[in-house]
């Protein structure tokens, strides 16, 4: 089986998915940080495409920034400033070739994660 990457983000205060919310995916090599893309959620929460897709798929360590705050800007919570969430980084690693989902539930005052399927 090959291995790739997707999410999933809900925003649990509203009770729906998060569209239109930025998310950067980073490969982490020691001390290095490289971004590898950019992606916007749909209307269901999740990318169009598979994050990093079998093509590209490698195992090593990862990290996936949401922007949270611009999100949660447009979609008319109420402003705080600075807010208390901005920018959710969450780096995780992926040792196998195997189907890795990392999901966000996301409201304006905390988040949760965990590998999904």
């Amino acid at each position: 089986m090959a291995g790739y990457l997707t999410t999933h983000v809900l925003d649990t205060a509203r009770g729906c998915p998060a569209e239109g919310l930025k998310i950067d995916l980073f490969r982490i090599d020691g001390a290095e940080r490289v971004l590898l893309k950019t992606l916007v959620t749909n209307d269901d929460g999740r990318t169009d495409a598979q994050i990093l897709p079998a093509s590209e798929f490698a195992v090593g360590t990862y990290e996936l920034v949401f922007h949270a705050g611009a999100y949660l800007d447009a979609s008319g919570t109420p402003p705080e400033d600075p807010r208390f969430l901005d920018i959710i980084p969450i780096r995780f690693g992926m040792s196998e070739q195997s189907h890795y989902h990392v999901p966000l539930l996301l409201s304006p005052f905390g988040y949760s994660t965990y590998r999904g399927s």
